[in-house]
């Protein structure tokens, strides 16, 4: 028992385990940002995961053709909104299930990427890392928060640009309309079916942005297995953080935290049974889900296609 209490304490004081936590955290905020957005106005976006997959090797290519991290990231952004955009007008022009569009987006995306990757093979490269003076000297968390390669620091303004966004423009609130009671925001004027297509493009968007982040500040390289099912989790954190975006980010910190135990753990020279490390992250969200989903209250629309005259 000592010896356990003794590896616990090793690692939550380890630097790394922090530094790790930070960039899944990033990445699980960027996807799980954009997923709050859509679920907000109604919509289930299953397929960010492919949306996160075609960022990152959008990314890689873009930075392939033209050695510019900035041509890479829009890139990757063009990239998740064209899923996006497959999954807006499937969902929500023509009626398709969301749920089996989703899917199909996600598997159509992962043997794209794998096949154009071995064709392309493109070359990538980590962005500068930029410090922040004085906080990225704070213990532990300093170098985790303020010492990161530059596209991690595109999060910070994101997550209060998606609230204000939100809760403080008429956008937003026909947004929420749609995914409360689309009924009724469909007399009061709204296009319920256009505004959740929009809420999916900046899922796209946000997504996009994640993949390149993958590409450029945590992994330096695209593959096709990139992802990792990470996108399912972003969609977890919403659903466990009951569609508030504080109860999201914190979702994403302690769906990442579990990511990073697993790391640090093998990082330390702990020996641990490798099947159950790849699966600890999962268990985790499963666990979080089990407990928390039952309290809290999704929108009333979720999920539910918007047909006029139809209730």
């Amino acid at each position: 028992m000592a010896g356990f209490l003794s590896a616990i304490a090793n690692i939550i004081s380890s630097d790394s385990t922090y530094i790790n936590g930070a960039l899944f955290v990033a990445l699980l905020g960027f996807a799980a940002t954009g997923e709050w957005v859509a679920e907000r106005s109604g919509t289930l976006n299953i397929s960010v995961e492919g949306m996160l997959l075609a960022g990152a090797f959008s990314s890689a290519v873009g930075y392939d053709l033209t050695s510019s991290i900035v041509v890479g990231i829009l890139s990757g952004i063009l990239g998740a909104i064209v899923v996006a955009s497959l999954q807006a007008e499937m969902s929500h022009r023509l009626a398709a299930d969301q749920f089996v569009v989703g899917l199909t987006l996600n598997i159509l995306v992962l043997g794209l990427t794998g096949f154009l990757d071995r064709e392309i093979d493109p070359t990538t490269s980590f962005a500068t890392r930029w410090g922040v003076p004085l906080l990225e000297h704070v213990p532990l968390v300093g170098q985790a928060l303020f010492d990161q390669r530059w596209p991690f620091y595109l999060l910070y303004p994101l997550i209060p640009f998606s609230w204000w966004l939100v809760y403080r423009t008429r956008w937003g609130l026909e947004l929420r309309s749609a995914g409360e009671n689309p009924q009724s925001a469909d007399v009061s004027g709204i296009d319920v079916n256009r505004r959740r297509r929009q809420s999916i493009y900046y899922a796209g968007f946000t997504s996009g942005l994640g993949g390149a982040f993958l590409v450029f500040a945590q992994v330096g390289r695209f593959e096709d297995s990139i992802v990792g099912g990470r996108g399912f989790i972003a969609i977890a954190a919403v659903i466990f953080g009951g569609w508030t975006l504080r109860g999201t980010i914190a979702g994403c910190v302690l769906f990442a935290g579990a990511l990073s135990f697993r790391l640090s753990i093998q990082g330390l020279g702990y020996q641990i049974n490798t099947e159950l490390l790849q699966s600890l992250p999962f268990v985790v969200t499963i666990l979080g889900m089990a407990v928390f989903a039952h309290r809290v209250r999704a929108p009333a629309a979720l999920a539910r296609p918007f047909v006029r005259g139809i209730k």
